[in-house]
């Protein structure tokens, strides 16, 4: 396989770009295609058979990019769709998002309490429960769904006296359980983590998937040998969205703080204007 083949990204919407935005400081000479569902976002609040669905809609569109490696950035496909999608393309490599975090809250976390924000489907999935007791079987799992966060995350109210009311909504009881450690089991939540820490206050451990995916992808190219590391010129990510209001390219934008991105619409079954 050629080492100069891109890195396919999706997500439900502009979550993902968490994702992206971490390998491209982490993997500078990786060209990055990302595909974020912002036509029919969320995912989290809809039945596992359209989630994997969608997610397969997704998956078709990125092997026409012939990537070398796919990152699941959605915590709802990774915790539902993952084994379902390896069923489906064999020989293509997945990266889910929930096993990179749940090691990492497992290094942070001090008294074994570890609590879980994400979405109704991601939650109700069980994969954070599970993938801890197979580690550490001591350490209490303590989850929340919180359907409200990934609209307020779409719709750039990323710290705002409504959005933190609704955090603390959704984590106080987390907290009354002396979590230690909280995972943000959904890309979006890290658009939204300044008004989370002033919930939550500085005790207590932040796991952002972001960071935990993005080095497990550098270890999986670098085993397989197809890191590239020789660019003469940084890649631009090219993100393709299904559905691209003004004011979501404002949001990317400032979320981003730079201006050279390549954003494009497209239709799921369309041909992309690579």
């Amino acid at each position: 396989m050629n080492k100069k083949l891109p890195i396919g990204i999706f997500d439900s919407g502009i979550g993902g770009l968490t994702v992206v935005k971490r390998l491209n400081q982490l993997l500078p000479g990786e060209k990055i295609v990302y595909f974020g569902d912002t036509a029919r976002v969320p995912y989290g609040t809809k039945s596992a058979d359209i989630i994997k669905q969608y997610a397969m809609q997704i998956t078709n569109f990125l092997i026409r990019f012939d990537p070398k490696i796919i990152v699941i950035a959605c915590h709802s496909v990774s915790s539902l769709g993952t084994q379902f999608l390896e069923s489906r393309f064999s020989g293509r490599t997945f990266i889910d998002v929930i096993e990179p975090s749940v090691l990492d809250a497992l290094r942070f976390t001090r008294n074994k309490r570890i609590g879980v924000i994400g979405t109704p489907a991601t939650i109700s999935s069980g994969m954070y429960p599970s993938i801890v007791r197979k580690i550490d079987s001591e350490v209490q799992v303590y989850q929340k769904p919180c359907p409200l966060l990934v609209p307020l995350a779409e719709e750039g109210w990323f710290d705002t006296d409504v959005t933190r009311a609704i955090i603390s909504h959704y984590i106080d009881e987390l907290l009354d359980k002396q979590i230690d450690t909280l995972i943000l089991g959904c890309t979006h939540y890290p658009l939204l983590e300044k008004a989370i820490r002033k919930v939550v206050g500085s005790s207590v451990s932040l796991i952002d998937a972001s960071g935990a995916t993005g080095t497990k992808v550098k270890q999986i190219l670098e085993t397989k040998g197809l890191l590239n590391t020789k660019h003469s010129k940084k890649p631009v990510p090219v993100l393709y969205f299904s559905d691209l209001p003004e004011y979501r390219g404002q949001i990317m934008s400032r979320f981003w703080n730079r201006k050279d991105l390549i954003i494009k619409k497209v239709r799921l079954g369309e041909d992309p204007d690579v």
